[in-house]
């Protein structure tokens, strides 16, 4: 009694948990064979729903200019805070200098410099020039491409695709995927959010020299270290600039679109704790004065100082649509790029076309599937029909997972769901072989199939372990499709453990009776004789 009592809740355990495994499976996986509306759904890559592909080049070099014109307008907002005495600060691609007038503020500019990584500093007399190490050089390169793929994925992130593929691609270059482009338009407005630096500035506008810009060239703007920016509603209308900004958008915490009274986009920002201080500093000291908001090399606006500005807050205002506005706030708060990119290589992938791979996979995974089917029930009679069932709720919870987190099936993904199957047949066919050797011994269906189990535990774990970890392996330094494959396998095979080692075990323990009873090892297990 107390046997068949432990023997029955054994049957109910595992029973109970390979039909909630089902039911789970069933429920979730729904949404995406019928694709409705509602629910979470398998996403499809750029392989099976068509998309962009892009490889993307960074002017690695271009960052330690950025980086070495953030240092110079730091110095200047040091100099400016301590009443330091400097003059003709100047920067070029390499290095920044100035003229320290007075040497016994030498002290105080020695700790600022010194707080800066990477620094060659050099002090001769009054002048005093810095460049960055090699080191410095290389890892701000390396920087570079490691922020504009963290960048370009926010963005993407935040434009509402689903999945985008953003990954490093040799040593200076980013792979772009974007599944689900289907217009011209969508590409085009893609690939601007993607390229674009969204380099925000505050720079002084030169007020001694502003009525000269007209007739002025770069060079001699250059000698009053100034640029020449064009006006971004009108480029023939130019600003005459302080080159040194007052601070950049490193210094920039938030991005959103409003309205004006005219009930046109305009851009507010804010600034961080130490840009706010700057930003109320400057303002504070500059009344009357004009103060120039520049994005990626164009001024937006340059708006008359009034008053002192405090709170770190400001606007962009310009003659964009609402669309244009939101991409804006999108680049603006994932960052502004501190290298440019720019195209190398551009490919489309078409609907059609991934709806044929579609086709061809469904094909494949439809017919390998039904020969296994048949191999199974022709070979093991009820006891392949019973891996069929294991394989069949193996597929459904496999598509249920992937539905439940988002995951995104590639065309390699679904290849990874065809060896899935194989695997999972695998898994019974060991077992089954396990239990017709021990009836062959003479052992009664009990102990054939404890024992069977049992003794084929240790080959069926090997072998899905020694795969997990190959699937981890390729997850984490693959990209793109090899993810997705590793994803498909990795699940498959936690779920072929399910089904097999747990599923099968409880239908042949609910059956167990009835298959003594019958004492037909032929109908049962294909076993002859």
């Amino acid at each position: 009694m107390q046997l068949q009592e432990s023997m029955r809740m054994k049957l109910n355990f595992r029973i109970v948990i390979f039909a909630l495994a089902i039911v789970f499976g069933v429920v979730f996986s729904m949404p995406s064979l019928l694709q409705t509306e509602g629910g979470k759904k398998v996403n499809l890559g750029l392989d099976l729903q068509g998309g962009l592909h892009m490889l993307l080049g960074v002017k690695t070099e271009e960052a330690t200019t950025s980086r070495l014109k953030s240092i110079a307008a730091s110095i200047k907002f040091f100099a400016d805070k301590n009443d330091i005495l400097i003059d003709e600060l100047k920067f070029n691609d390499t290095a920044v200098s100035f003229l320290l007038l007075d040497t016994d503020d030498t002290k105080l500019i020695k700790e600022h410099l010194g707080a800066i990584n990477g620094l060659n500093v050099v002090y001769n007399a009054e002048n005093i020039s810095m460049s960055f190490t090699p080191e410095e050089i290389q890892k701000t390169k390396e920087e570079a491409i490691s922020q504009a793929i963290e960048t370009i994925r926010n963005r993407l992130d935040q434009f509402g695709l689903t999945e985008p593929v953003v990954a490093k691609q040799g040593e200076e270059k980013i792979l772009v995927q974007l599944a689900g482009i289907k217009t011209a338009a969508e590409e085009q407005r893609a690939r601007e959010l993607i390229s674009r630096a969204a380099k925000l500035e505050l720079m002084a506008v030169d007020e001694d020299r502003a009525a000269r810009v007209s007739v002025m060239d770069a060079a001699e703007a250059a000698k009053y270290n100034d640029v020449i920016l064009p006006d971004a509603k009108n480029e023939a209308h130019k600003y005459l600039v302080k080159e040194i900004p007052i601070l950049d958008g490193g210094m920039l915490t938030d991005a959103h679109v409003g309205f004006d009274q005219n009930n046109r986009p305009v851009i507010n920002f804010t600034l961080n704790a130490e840009g706010a201080a700057i930003f109320g500093d400057f303002t504070g000291k500059n009344v009357g004065k004009r103060l120039a908001i520049v994005l990626d090399g164009k001024v937006y606006s340059a708006p008359n100082i009034n008053e002192r500005i405090g709170g770190g807050s400001g606007q962009i205002s310009g003659d964009y649509t609402v669309m244009q506005a939101k991409d804006l706030a999108i680049a603006l708060r994932s960052g502004a790029l501190l290298a440019p990119v720019y195209m190398m290589e551009k490919r489309s992938v078409g609907p059609s076309l991934g709806a044929d791979s579609i086709e061809a996979s469904m094909i494949a995974l439809i017919g390998g599937f039904v020969l296994v089917i048949i191999f199974m029930v022709v070979y093991y009679k009820a006891a392949g029909l019973i891996a069929n069932v294991a394989l069949i709720a193996n597929l459904f919870i496999i598509l249920a997972v992937m539905s439940l987190f988002g995951a995104t099936l590639t065309l390699p993904g679904m290849a990874g769901i065809v060896l899935t199957v194989g695997m999972a047949v695998d898994a019974n066919v060991i077992i089954s072989e396990r239990i017709r050797e021990l009836i062959y011994q003479g052992k009664s269906i009990h102990k054939a199939i404890e024992e069977g189990y049992s003794n084929a535990m240790r080959a069926i774990l090997d072998a899905n372990i020694t795969t997990l970890i190959a699937a981890v392996v390729l997850y984490a330094y693959g990209t793109g499709a090899i993810k997705g494959f590793a994803i498909t396998i990795s699940i498959g095979i936690l779920a072929s453990m399910l089904t097999a080692i747990l599923g099968t075990h409880g239908i042949y323990e609910m059956l167990e009776k009835k298959i003594q009873k019958s004492k037909n090892n032929n109908f049962w297990f294909g076993i002859k004789g």
